[in-house]
């Protein structure tokens, strides 16, 4: 197939931590033999940055004219694709496209119009489509579940010691890790509250954002800011435990990242990650029972490591086995033309 990508992030030279969920499915189905071009968005802010990426739709559209489009997030990416083609599309709700269709009326509309535009639409767990289809009621009977997928080969098992030699970290007893944003819907003061509580081992974060501020200068947690995703893996190998207990997590990828190195995980109950956590690979929290998340943590770092339930867990979501499942829904749509 001849495959148009459109998403509205892309990993680039100035953010290569920027969407590269989407750059690892683009991989995995060239390695499928299909030949694919892209109208990607590939830095953070610009307010022009969604006519650029429609100009970019038209033209790359009519200079490889593709099978199917297959396009990330709903708004604006998908919308953009639905409008400035006519070509069969198949577009992935991730999360916060879902979110901002609940709670703005436009973009809902928005919304219901990609639905009705796209041959079928992928969500990345269920319990984002049922959020999806509750909100939306073009989506429903064509939504698809199947997440991005982990790259289990980046991601296998390595010796910890020869991990925390690249990422320099020394931690003093049990090492806690949280990869993502630092924002309120990561939960990451309540993580730091728990950790503190429990007086023991050390936390790191890999990531930034506004609350960067509010962790600092806290004794045993080292924020480490942005990595390359490729760096990434070495975090995650340093660590004893993987800790992602956000308000919301419509997927989850750095728990399945963590899963798949065989390290045990701490990981919230609301959203996707009760559909991959099994219960010897991680303990599932109530995201804002601050008992709970300082129970969680003793019971993760008591956990078997390396994990192997784990890494069979994450197995079943190799990057390699969701993206032959998203070809089989991109060639039924190239086939609906």
């Amino acid at each position: 197939m001849r495959i148009l990508l459109v998403s509205q992030m892309y990993p680039g030279t100035r953010a290569p931590d920027f969407g590269t969920f989407v750059a690892d499915l683009e991989g995995a189905l060239a390695g499928r033999g299909h030949e694919i071009a892209r109208a990607v968005v590939d830095h953070r802010g610009g307010r022009s940055r969604q006519l650029a990426l429609a100009r970019d739709i038209v033209a790359t559209a009519r200079r490889f004219r593709p099978d199917v489009v297959y396009a990330h997030f709903l708004v604006p990416a998908g919308f953009l694709a639905a409008i400035a083609t006519r070509t069969p599309i198949v577009v992935t709700a991730h999360g916060q496209d879902v979110e901002n269709a609940v709670r703005n009326a436009a973009i809902r509309r928005a919304t219901g119009y990609v639905g009705r535009r796209s041959a079928a639409v992928i969500a990345v767990s269920e319990w984002l489509r049922q959020r999806l289809e509750r909100t939306v009621a073009s989506t429903r009977g064509k939504t698809h579940v199947i997440d991005c997928g982990v790259d289990v080969a980046q991601f296998a098992p390595r010796p910890q010691a020869e991990a925390r030699i690249r990422t320099a970290w020394e931690p003093e007893g049990t090492a806690f890790l949280c990869v993502g944003s630092l924002t309120e819907r990561k939960n990451v003061l309540r993580l730091a509250y728990a950790y503190e509580r429990r007086g023991e081992g050390s936390l790191a974060f890999v990531g930034d954002g506004p609350l960067r501020g509010a962790l600092e200068g806290r004794r045993g947690i080292r924020l480490v800011g942005p990595v390359a995703h490729d760096r990434v893996a070495d975090w995650i190998a340093s660590a004893d435990v993987v800790c992602q207990p956000s308000l919301v997590e419509p997927f989850g990828l750095a728990a399945l990242e963590a899963m798949a190195a065989g390290v045990p995980i701490v990981a919230t109950r609301v959203g996707g990650p009760p559909e991959f956590v099994t219960p010897d690979a991680g303990v599932l929290v109530d995201p804002e029972d601050d008992d709970a998340l300082l129970e969680a943590l003793g019971r993760a770092a008591a956990l078997r490591r390396p994990n192997t339930a784990g890494i069979e867990a994450a197995a079943r979501h190799a990057l390699d086995v969701q993206a032959a499942r998203i070809e089989t829904v991109l060639a039924r749509a190239a086939d609906s033309s």
